[in-house]
């Protein structure tokens, strides 16, 4: 009976926790920001629209950054989808080392990435200088503007759009295809009325995302895009760092959001339309088609591995430019007669170059495990009761799905710079906790839904043995429950992590000046001139950035998908 009690209590407890923290951080801080904008001294006013009308920036970041998402829609369909002919259609030599190339991004992305490209194709780098050795008259900031952008967000998109077309194309009936071929029927034909009508239902939900990653693009725009291509995000950022323009800043991001939110739902209304995929009722494995036309073989071929090397190219040169002295990396000369350990032993011997990456691993770690934690909870409670309650409880937790980082980042801005009651009356801005919050945040959603999905795979039988042999709900969560979900979490865990490791966007609002995190660091390390080894010290970050990434990435992902890397 006190048991009873006692568990009762402690739901109620922590009932009141998440209660306090859905108002405290995922709606009062939206509110704060309409508040910000639409109101002065009480009253309703307009002066934010009227100051974006007359402001030729705010208005070319915004046109630009649909323009950025209608592109980008557009060129990593193409593509991705190209990349699926070559990994799954045809049949090519060292499709294996194709493969890995492809996904490089998935453990080379975010600032990084930005950061490689920048030194690979920028004023400075290795591509530049041998472009220059052809084309003296060459502009050397050629790939700073809207190309170098779309193209760098063209080719970091790509690789988990492969991923997910993959799944996909395993669902293809192979036996269409064979009567196809059988009535006469060619490679192109075959492609455009068969494979890619049957992967429309995922195109067109990937062509959503991708519209909505365009639209709120932060780190290759900021590094890449120059005076001349400025898009919403590093404008809002621009605007939220004077005090007197973060009404513009608060509107701009309110502008973001509710494309965003149209985005998701139309998303979401897509999914609902499209259950059904082609699929044969008997399992039939694709054979890859071989290219019996010389001509077409070779240049499949060549297509194949220059694209290879666009993705791995920034790849090797960040992780060769790592043995190189600073003088090397500014000047973008590789001379292996210069090797050295030197930048290595910088970061691993002393303190403050270590600190970041500390930094990084200690705020990563603890949102992770937060809300790997808070969500178990949630999720058993929206998985368990099943009413309408539980429904919008699981709604408010998609929040900031529906709204983008930036906009939660600015939100706490604009409500913890001064004093709250239901805070204590403690001013969170400047303090080291806002920004461990912000994680915890822009993660609840991607972990809530996994998590849900992984107690949708318990099978209630086994809570009503347990009930009937008079176990506590508590008990047989934690025995039998927990264990079988556990792996999940783990997997959830590690995914968060790896993401929050090398988070830009949301960090470079929030962070605390003598706790800088990885992202921010090396954003800061590769556009300042103060610091003389600061572009060493970058790449070597990232190299550890890459090193952490790929053993995650193969620990979640690597050991389920052997079998499929050895059918290439």
């Amino acid at each position: 009976m006190m048991k009873s009690k006692s568990n009762r209590l402690l739901t109620y407890v922590v009932m009141l926790i998440i209660f306090w923290f859905i108002i405290s951080f995922l709606i009062i801080p939206n509110i704060q920001i309409l508040i910000t904008t639409l109101f002065e001294n009480g009253h309703f006013t307009g002066d934010a629209f009227k100051k974006i009308v007359n402001s030729p920036r705010a208005l070319n970041s915004i046109k630009n950054s649909f323009i950025l998402a209608i592109c980008l829609s557009i060129t990593a369909n193409i593509i991705g989808i190209f990349l699926v002919l070559l990994i799954d259609y045809f049949q090519l030599r060292a499709q294996k080392l194709l493969f890995i190339g492809y996904t490089s991004t998935l453990v080379f992305s975010g600032i990084v990435l930005a950061n490689g490209y920048q030194f690979v194709y920028g004023k400075n780098g290795v591509i530049t200088q041998l472009l220059l050795n052809v084309f003296p008259n060459l502009d050397i900031a050629w790939f700073e503007g809207f190309f170098g952008v779309l193209f760098t967000m063209t080719f970091a998109t790509t690789s988990l759009h492969m991923l997910l077309l993959r799944d996909a194309f395993k669902n293809i009936d192979y036996q269409t295809v064979e009567a196809a071929k059988n009535l006469g029927a060619g490679h192109f034909t075959i492609i455009t009325k068969i494979i890619v009508p049957a992967l429309k239902p995922y195109l067109i939900t990937l062509t959503i995302l991708l519209f909505q990653t365009g639209l709120g693009a932060m780190s290759a725009p900021l590094i890449l895009g120059g005076r001349d291509f400025q898009t919403i995000s590093p404008m809002i950022l621009n605007f939220t760092n004077n005090p007197n323009s973060r009404d513009l800043a608060a509107l701009l991001s309110i502008i973001l959001g509710v494309a965003q939110l149209i985005l998701l739902s139309f998303a979401l209304y897509i999914e609902r339309k499209s259950q059904v995929i082609s699929g044969s009722k008997v399992k039939t494995s694709f054979k890859k088609q071989k290219l019996h036309n010389p001509i077409s073989n070779i240049i499949i071929h060549i297509i194949a591995w220059l694209l290879f090397i666009i993705y791995a190219l920034p790849l090797v040169c960040v992780i060769i430019f790592t043995f190189l002295p600073t003088d090397n990396i500014t000047s973008g000369k590789i001379e292996f007669s210069k090797f050295t350990l030197d930048n290595y032993m910088d970061i691993l011997s002393q303190t403050d170059a270590y600190k970041p990456f500390i930094t990084s691993i200690v705020y990563s770690g603890l949102a992770s495990l937060v809300v790997g934690i808070f969500m178990l909870f949630i999720a058993r409670i929206i998985t368990k009761y099943r009413n309408k309650w539980s429904n919008l409880l699981e709604m408010t937790m998609y929040i900031p799905w529906m709204l983008p980082g930036i906009l939660f980042a600015l939100g706490l801005i604009l409500t913890y710079s001064t004093q709250k009651f239901w805070m204590g009356n403690q001013i969170l801005i400047g303090t080291t906790w806002l920004m461990l919050i912000a994680y915890i945040i822009i993660k609840i959603p991607f972990t809530l839904r996994v998590t849900k999905s992984g107690y949708s795979g318990v099978d209630k039988n086994l809570e009503d043995a347990a009930r009937n042999l008079g176990a506590s709900s508590w008990y047989t969560f934690r025995k039998i429950i927990l264990p079988i979900i556990l792996p999940v979490a783990l997997s959830v865990f590690a995914l968060n992590f790896n993401d929050l490791l090398q988070d830009f966007e949301v960090s470079l609002f929030l962070y605390h000046p003598l706790y800088e995190p990885l992202g921010v660091t090396i954003y800061n390390a590769s556009n300042s001139p103060q610091t003389p080894n600061a572009p060493a010290i970058s790449m070597v970050y990232s190299v550890l950035l890459m090193i952490i990434n790929t053993i995650v990435f193969y620990l979640v992902y690597g050991r389920n998908r052997n079998r499929n890397f050895s059918k290439m």
